[in-house]
């Protein structure tokens, strides 16, 4: 395996010329030294040479075997160096890696790699320099992107645009979580996303519905709309009502500049449309329900005008006034409670961590009231559900008429849970109050200096559908106001506490911290209308995935205990997109194989099955292009496992150990590796699924360059030329 197939065939080529050139040359001999004898000579060296023919054909023989160890020298000291020397300088050219030229064979050859390495770092220096001014001359652009980046990822609003082909060009983190809480495949760890740089939006909308919208806004602009918009209504397929602004993205100001994608604001109105339909069955509750009660009403007040209604009677008809009367009363309160309640819950409150609402609170406290501040027992893992600003406002105004009537000197704030709720405590030490005090302060509007406020504490705490009450803590020889706040939705926190767990898990494969979630190259790309087989390496989106096995045997039982992949999209290796998740192969895992992968028994035990864990990673694959390196091996796995998960993968697929024997036939070794070891690519987490995933991401970028100059630029010729190699035999 390790034999390059052009040394095998130059050899075959030489043992053969080597065959050849000796017979006809052993022939001509004979036939030469034959026509100078006389019949009687001829004879006589026929007898001569008949008993030693053995021997000739030996020394033959041994002088065949001579020269053919002098070709294989000669190949290996001579034509095999420079071979192997120009693959390695064609990596240095056509790619960005780091590697020194290593030159084997006799003294020109290495005398040679010396000088290429002497060339290579003029070069790099070069590079260094322009790449300094590069850096400075770019800085301003950097921190646009840098804004950028920080403004989608603080918008609490879901933002994606899409090229006119529906393919995600940017996104921001509010939409990623939205979009996984509507994805309907398997929750797993592993990362299935329904969005993300490079996929495509009719994923989650229905393409006629986007078409329709579309045409809608080019309608618009035809008219002379300015700023058109269109707006819809759809269901996902996990069943949320999603709320769609779309925008048009046009190439520049012009007014008959074609539009190049649009722009998406979502809103989950779900709960708000749950809401109204409540609302509007208790109306109509309430109607039938009186529509009855009247009635009886009607009939109970016409009998008592009857004036020969004797006093029993009249009495049990007033029962009967009664009871409707209060049965009426009780259904309009419990509408008057829970449209009280509605009206509540519509105030848009925002999900902010505890500890930042306690920390905004004591600076404001100390600018307007010039007060010393502290805390006592925050609660840093609570998040609230908060109208921030007006919150903010009643405990400053507190803390101020605290300052002004009672001199106090020092407050403090306490943030703890408390069952369903959080309760916060603006707490001090001092003289005490009556509760008339506190009931003036909690229902007056409030002051700062000259301005006044429409709200009072009392509306705060309503509008957060919260409590506000006053206590003494007499061992303590203190005073608190305590605020019971509403906490943030659980799902939301399940979100984001997910998230967190996805940036610290991925963190030790990243190089840069800042998540990739736009990309405005893809503007220019757009579908194809001819088979993926025609279309360049360069614009393909891919998956590079890899497994982890508990054997290497899949057809006598071994099984897919972890996945891993990443995606490439527009040359970029998208990390924080990446899938990884643990398999429970529902069986022993060998020892042998744990001292390689490491994964352990108890790892794997609970984790989703293999039929659960393939249609996520299905979903996560798209209709983008698999690349493994020897994915021969993986693809049979994932194939044999078809059957029990109800997904079929019938994707194109890439291999870059065929793509390194295309673009690297002399080279030894093809192993990973190896191959990263030439390209001067590091190697991190290897053999765990993610890890070696990264690192084959990482190889294939190199290798795409590489195989554009051999003239291989399409997925075709890409596979074609693949399939040729040696390696294309491996079955599995």
């Amino acid at each position: 395996m390790k034999r390059d197939t052009r040394l095998l065939k130059a050899l075959a080529v030489s043992v053969t010329a080597t065959a050849v050139v000796l017979g006809l040359w052993l022939a001509a001999t004979i036939a030469l030294v034959r026509s100078s004898f006389t019949p009687a000579q001829a004879a006589d060296a026929a007898t001569l040479l008949g008993p030693r023919l053995a021997l000739l054909v030996t020394m033959v023989l041994v002088l065949a075997g001579v020269l053919m160890a002098a070709a294989r020298w000669v190949y290996h000291h001579l034509v095999a160096p420079p071979a192997r020397l120009l693959e390695q300088a064609r990596v240095l050219l056509e790619t960005d890696a780091e590697t020194t030229l290593q030159g084997q064979g006799n003294a020109e050859v290495r005398g040679l790699a010396e000088t290429m390495n002497a060339l290579v770092r003029q070069r790099e220096q070069l590079r260094s320099e322009i790449a300094e001014r590069v850096a400075e001359g770019s800085r301003r652009v950097e921190q646009e992107r840098s804004r950028l980046a920080a403004l989608m990822s603080e918008l609490t609003q879901s933002v994606v645009v899409c090229n006119l082909d529906g393919r995600v060009l940017l996104y921001n983190n509010r939409a990623r979580l939205q979009f996984k809480a509507l994805s309907d495949a398997p929750a797993l760890a592993g990362g299935a996303e329904l969005i993300g740089l490079g996929r495509s939006i009719y994923t989650v909308f229905d393409r006629q519905l986007v078409a329709h919208a579309l045409e809608n806004i080019q309608q618009r602009l035809q008219r002379g709309a300015a700023t058109p918009s269109a707006q819809f209504v759809t269901v996902t397929k996990s069943g949320q009502l999603l709320r769609a602004v779309m925008a048009p993205v046009r190439d520049s100001e012009a007014a008959d500049a074609p539009l190049s994608g649009f722009v998406l604001m979502l809103d989950n109105i779900t709960r708000e449309y749950e809401r109204d339909s409540a609302q509007d069955q208790l109306l109509q509750g309430l109607t039938e329900g009186s529509r009855a009660s009247l009635g009886n009403l009607q009939a109970a007040v016409e009998v008592l005008d009857d004036p020969g209604l004797d006093a029993a009677a009249r009495e049990r008809f007033l029962a009967v006034v009664r009871d409707e009367a209060k049965a009426m009363a009780r259904r309009i309160q419990e509408l008057a409670a829970r449209s009280t309640q509605d009206v509540k819950t519509r105030w848009p409150l925002q999900d902010m961590l505890g500890a930042d609402l306690v920390a905004a609170a004591l600076r404001r406290i100390e600018a307007v009231c010039a007060v010393r501040t502290g805390t006592q027992e925050v609660d840093v893992a609570l998040w609230l559900k908060v109208d921030s600003f007006a919150l903010l406002q009643a405990l400053s105004y507190l803390a101020s008429r605290l300052v002004d009537e009672f001199e106090v000197r020092a407050v403090t704030l306490r943030l703890q849970s408390a069952g369903g709720r959080a309760q916060l405590d603006l707490i001090w030490s001092g003289q005490a109050m009556s509760t008339e005090t506190v009931m003036s302060w909690e229902s007056e509007p409030m002051r700062f200096g000259a301005e006044v406020s429409p709200l009072s504490v009392r509306d705060v705490m309503q509008r957060h559908g919260g409590e506000f009450w006053f206590e003494r803590d007499r061992v303590r020889h203190q005073a608190f106001f305590r605020c019971l706040l509403p906490l943030a939705d659980a799902a939301a926190d399940g979100e984001r506490l997910h998230a967190a767990a996805e940036q610290l898990n991925a963190a030790a494969l990243r190089h840069d911290s800042r998540p990739e979630y736009y990309d405005f190259d893809l503007f220019r790309a757009s579908e194809s209308q001819h088979a993926l087989d025609d279309r360049r390496l360069a614009e393909l989106s891919y998956t590079v995935f890899d497994t982890e096995t508990t054997g290497l045997e899949p057809a006598a039982g071994d099984q897919i205990i972890q996945i891993g992949a990443a995606r490439l999209v527009n040359g970029k290796l998208l990390r924080q997109e990446a899938f990884e998740q643990l398999v429970d192969p529902q069986r022993s895992l060998p020892a042998a194989g744990i001292a390689i992968h490491g994964i352990q028994p108890g790892m794997v035990l609970g984790q989703p099955t293999i039929a659960r864990v393939l249609p996520a990673f299905h979903a996560y694959v798209g209709d983008t292009v698999l690349v493994a390196h020897n994915a021969a091996f993986d693809m049979r796995f994932l194939q044999l496992a078809e059957g029990r998960s109800g997904v079929v993968f019938d994707h194109p697929v890439l291999d870059t150990l065929l793509l390194s024997a295309v673009v690297h036939p002399n080279q030894e070794s093809h192993r990973l590796e190896a191959i990263a070891e030439r390209f001067g690519v590091t190697v991190i987490g290897r053999h765990t699924a993610l890890g070696d995933a990264i690192v084959t991401a990482e190889v294939f970028l190199k290798l795409i360059p590489l195989l554009a100059a051999m003239g291989i630029h399409t997925l075709g010729q890409a596979r074609e030329a693949a399939q040729k190699t040696y390696y294309a035999r491996l079955r599995y």
